[in-house]
């Protein structure tokens, strides 16, 4: 019903609240973070009356946090939910953190969606290397677990290294030219696959849409839109039959 909804609301509330009384507490923030009209297109949590948003409980929580994780990547970088035409004002974590001057340590974690792992294999880096010593990029990610090229590791790498690329879904080939982004992009996803590692978008076909990136979505063309700052191997097979 809806009087239970609101029990449980109200519920949620108190325990994110004495949660935050506590001392080193972790807190988690999925999704990109409105923040036109005072926040009102993302709320959280109602008390008392008192209707509370997404941007206002993380700047209340964020400076006493002993870490912050954002978690996805709309939360760490924007994502689809800052794309444009953005109509409401949503910004990434380390956006509201440098406009509110935070300086609690920030891990982001993108992904559309994040792999379980990379959220629990990072908090499990910090528990037994420490805070200080979880190795992070340039785009505050665990080194980790996007440590890599996903280019680096693709079961298509062969084809691309030997120019053969497909030239529709379901073709045998590298998927370049149908727009994978693996070239540019930084995740494990190869190694570690999805679904108890039954498979994973290269493994079904499908291109890479480099959803771990700072650049996703707007910046990196449409899903199937070929990049072009990639150097591409020249057509081997195809010279050695002329060469014949």
């Amino acid at each position: 019903t809806i009087q239970d909804s609101r029990s449980r609301a109200h519920l949620a509330m108190e325990i994110l609240e004495n949660a935050s009384k506590e001392k080193g507490y972790v807190l988690i923030v999925d999704g990109a973070i409105p923040t036109n009209d005072n926040g009102v297109y993302c709320i959280t949590g109602e008390k008392d009356g008192k209707k509370y948003t997404i941007l206002e409980e993380t700047l209340k929580l964020a400076p006493d946090a002993l870490m912050v994780i954002a978690l996805g990547t709309c939360a760490a970088f924007g994502g689809i939910a800052a794309g444009n035409p953005n109509p409401t004002g949503a910004q990434s974590v380390g956006d509201i953190f440098l406009a509110s001057k935070i300086e609690t340590p920030l891990i982001n974690i993108p992904g559309c969606p994040p792999h379980p792992d990379w959220l629990f294999g990072t908090i499990e880096e910090v528990l037994v290397k420490g805070l200080e010593n979880v190795q992070l990029d340039d785009f505050r990610r665990p080194k980790t677990f996007y440590g890599q090229l996903i280019h680096e590791n693709c079961p298509n790498r062969a084809y691309f290294d030997e120019g053969k690329f497909a030239k529709k879904l379901g073709d045998e080939g590298c998927l370049y030219e149908l727009g994978c982004k693996g070239p540019i992009t930084y995740a494990d996803c190869p190694k570690r696959q999805w679904n108890g590692k039954a498979n994973w978008v290269i493994g079904r076909g499908a291109p890479c849409s480099s959803c771990t990136s700072p650049e996703y979505p707007d910046l990196l063309g449409d899903f199937y839109e070929k990049i072009i700052d990639v150097e591409v191997p020249a057509n081997k097979r195809k010279s050695r039959i002329q060469k014949k």
